[in-house]
């Protein structure tokens, strides 16, 4: 059965995702979709959930209030047909932004004498974390919260996603400006494996959260996507850092 409320004071993604988590630890709760615009929340549940127990779940975070707008059952088994975004359609940003950068990466490392592939990564990794952390930094807290929904550090530590933003900004520095190349690297290496790790829990339980990587401006799924996209960071850095020994 389908019931939709309505939840007050959710004004960014980040928001939507925290309270989305908080509902579905619900036990008879399967699924929670959340329309920002309209502020609504449509919850699929096995069992009817008293409106009493959700707002319970909310308690953590008492700015949300949840009320009952709507009651609509429906057959969780019943055919549903939704519209549903190609993969192109769905990772369109995150795509658009690695072309630029693969571009950019090409150009300046075919300048001179050939192609030079440590000066290919070098601009690309600086693109790559100069870029993301632009997007994080234009709502850090949106950020912060939906970081702290899958990686193993910010949900110990919700201030790591907004320490998380600058160290990026700052190897994205870093790789511009050439200095520090093994620290650098080797530090890359393991900031971007521990990121990982989060990664792989979410996809591997298939979690439908909110991929942080675009910050909170991007409503991205999290998947195999960005598997790929911390691996190559890690397979770039490690290259790197070979390559400078």
């Amino acid at each position: 059965m389908t019931h939709t409320y309505h939840i007050t004071e959710m004004t960014c993604a980040g928001c939507s995702a925290k309270v989305s988590h908080l509902l579905k630890r619900i036990p008879d709760v399967t699924s929670v979709s959340i329309d920002l615009g309209t502020g609504d929340a449509t919850i699929t549940m096995v069992n009817h959930v008293a409106t009493s127990t959700l707002q319970e779940a909310l308690k953590e975070h008492p700015k949300y209030k949840l009320t009952e707008k709507m009651v609509k059952s429906v057959n969780i088994f019943a055919e549903q047909v939704e519209e549903k975004k190609s993969w192109a359609a769905t990772y369109k940003p995150i795509l658009l932004i690695f072309g630029y950068i693969t571009a950019i990466s090409l150009i300046v490392s075919l300048w001179g004498n050939g192609f030079s592939g440590m000066m290919f990564m070098q601009v690309f990794m600086a693109g790559f974390f100069l870029i993301f952390s632009f997007f994080k930094m234009l709502d850090l807290k949106g950020f912060a919260n939906s970081y702290a929904m899958y990686d193993i550090v910010a949900k110990k530590f919700k201030s790591w996603g907004y320490i998380y933003a600058f160290l990026e900004l700052g190897l994205g520095l870093a790789f511009a400006l050439g200095i520090f190349p093994l620290f650098v690297n080797a530090f890359t290496a393991v900031l971007m494996s521990v990121s990982l790790i989060g990664v792989l829990q979410s996809v591997m339980t298939k979690k439908k959260i909110q991929c942080a990587c675009l910050g909170a401006v991007f409503n991205l799924p999290m998947s195999t996507v960005t598997i790929i996209e911390d691996g190559l960071m890690i397979a770039m850095s490690v290259a790197m850092l070979f390559m400078y020994l």
